[in-house]
Formats: C-alpha cells, structure tokens, sequence
C-alpha cells in the first residue's frame, strides 16, 4: 500500500511541477513585435492650414492659383491649377510649388530627404464662368526619400 500511496505523491509532484512551469510561462510577457516606422503619410490641406508632418516640421498650403478655364467660358489654353507650400523645419523655410500642368513645376519636389506629391484636388474640375471660387483641399503624400 505504501508504494503506491509514494507513487501517488510523486505523480501529484510532478504533475503540479508541470502545470507550474506553464504558467509561468503564460503570464510572462512577450516580447512586442517592432513597430515598423512609418515612411510616408498623406495630409489633405486647405489654403492657409498647416499640420506637423514630422518632430519639429511643419507644411503650409500658402495658396492655390487656378487659372484653369472655367466652365462655359471661352479659353486660349486650358489653363493649370497650381499649388504653394511652405516647410518649417527647425527654424528653417523652404518654399516649392507643385502642379500638374505648369511650366517648370511638377507633381513632386524633393527637399531635406523628404518627397513631396501631389495625390489629389477637391473638387477636380474648374468652377463655371459665374460661380464663387470653391472651397479647394488639396491631398499631400509626403514619404521619407531612401538615402
């Protein structure tokens, strides 16, 4: 009887030596995944609204220039829509102008590692000959350039 009862109490042991090796290892705390850092961003701006895009970093849409032809009015050219921003990184500006059909300026501008591009315009068509200018907002992807 009494091997029995030893055997009894050394499954009982070694069960509880089990189960408290478990959770133990439940309950510990898992290692976080890294958080992968995040490469670009879009901000969706109207004229004169700045946000951070960056620790210390700011863009401005100083102004929109539409000098699209209107609906129902009789154009020359078609005209573009243009639009100008400020950064403001520590202390320092930096001016640049993006645009899909204007002479000397483009849909991106890179400047200090960071890309700058044009995504979208709200609304997209030009306004009619006798409508107020619309409420423009204008969509920035702003991406960290690789070195």
């Amino acid at each position: 009887m009494q091997p029995r009862i030893i055997s009894f109490m050394l499954c009982l042991c070694i069960f509880s030596i089990i189960a408290a090796c478990g959770i133990a290892r439940s309950t510990a705390p898992e290692p976080s995944p890294r958080t992968p850092m995040r490469t670009s961003a879009s901000y969706t701006l109207t004229a004169g609204q700045t946000v951070q895009i960056a620790a210390g970093a700011t863009l401005t849409l100083d102004r929109i220039n539409d000098s699209r032809c209107r609906k129902g009015a009789v154009c020359v050219w078609a005209g573009y829509i243009s639009f100008s921003f400020t950064v403001n990184k520590g202390g320092a500006s930096q001016s640049f102008v993006l645009a899909e059909d204007m002479p000397n300026a483009g849909k991106t501008q890179v400047l200090d590692g960071l890309t700058y591009t044009l995504e979208s315009l709200e609304p997209p068509d030009p306004p009619a000959v006798d409508a107020p200018a619309p409420d423009y907002r204008v969509t920035v992807r702003v991406t960290l350039t690789p070195s």
